[in-house]
């Protein structure tokens, strides 16, 4: 089989397309064939080495696929040769077939293509988490999201609609912001050319916003935690654009604001009960039509340089996806 093979920490263009063994099955893992990969950009900083998770040289990276199980390892009960699953792994995801645990592996929606469930479980899976879980959002209130054309952006532009949010969307470019408005938001703020805390306070009525979902970092999350309304939740999601922001601890204190932590993976391994009804309240909502997943950009597996060029010059909008077929 072929697969993308990290064989030195660098430049996602330094990433090789080589023939490797296919893996075979463990107990309590499926094979799947995979039909198509999607590309975050926790990929591009694990092959950077700057990623929390730092695995041995040389590693396939990726962690979410969609595809067909052509077998199942000892004890496996849940899945069977011929599903169609999404799946998350650690590692993994950018070659022509992956091992899977079973519980990880979930059935693909009935009305979604591989491509759409390649890229489900990660963008929408912590987007959901950060909104129910962790910042207990209410119908009504309103949602700042910064970065709001990329994967995770529109994700939770969508999930929050379904709850009943008020959403603004805040990007760099207007074309980034027309797109995050066609996914549902109801205002914009261009960060690259308004001040972000003052436009905030102006489309709110001096209010501020309940809720910040920050994926961005750097320069623009002190400026969205003093758009905060008194007693507003800022969810660090994490920092594409590079820099971890030190924000002034007295602000949390001055607006009785709450700065927490999404870290969906970690909560998913904890608490896997909790993380199904999750996944199977989102397929729910996409097999009711209450949303349909967003894939912009598809690569066919020899194209992966320009797949990952479109995250590393952060030109994507919506979700990047690598296919197999």
């Amino acid at each position: 089989m072929r697969a993308i093979v990290c064989n030195e920490l660098g430049s996602t263009d330094d990433l090789a397309l080589q023939e490797s063994d296919a893996p075979t099955p463990g107990k309590g893992e499926i094979l799947v064939d995979v039909k198509a990969a999607g590309i975050n950009f926790p990929d591009v900083l694990t092959v950077q080495g700057k990623y929390q998770f730092k695995p041995p040289l040389p590693f396939t990276p990726g962690t979410e696929v969609a595809g067909i199980v052509t077998a199942v390892g000892e004890g496996v009960s849940s899945r069977k040769v011929g599903d169609k699953v999404i799946s998350t792994l650690p590692i993994g995801a950018f070659s022509e077939q992956c091992v899977a645990s079973e519980h990880s592996a979930y059935e693909m929606g009935k009305s979604m293509s591989f491509e759409q469930g390649a890229g489900f479980s990660i963008t929408y899976g912590t987007s959901y988490y950060a909104l129910k879980q962790r910042a207990k959002i209410q119908p009504g209130e309103t949602l700042l999201v910064l970065g709001a054309a990329g994967g995770v952006g529109i994700a939770t532009i969508q999930i929050a609609k379904a709850m009943g949010v008020t959403v603004i969307a805040a990007a760099s470019s207007e074309d980034k912001l027309d797109f995050a408005c066609q996914a549902g938001a109801d205002l914009r703020i261009n960060y690259s050319t308004e001040n972000l805390k003052e436009r905030v306070k102006e489309l709110t009525g001096g209010k501020g916003v309940d809720v910040v979902y920050d994926p961005v970092g750097g320069d623009y999350s002190e400026q969205a935690f003093r758009s905060i309304a008194w007693d507003g939740r800022f969810l660090v999601i994490g920092f594409a654009s590079g820099p971890i922001p030190a924000i002034p601890l007295n602000l949390a204190l001055l607006k009785g604001a709450s700065m927490i932590g999404v870290f969906w993976g970690a909560w998913a391994a904890r608490f896997p009960l909790e993380s199904r009804q999750n996944f199977q309240e989102l397929i729910d909502m996409v097999d009711s039509g209450t949303f349909s997943p967003l894939v912009t950009e598809v690569y066919p597996l020899d194209d992966y340089k320009a797949a990952f060029a479109s995250i590393t010059e952060r030109r994507a909008k919506g979700k990047v996806i690598l296919s197999m077929a």
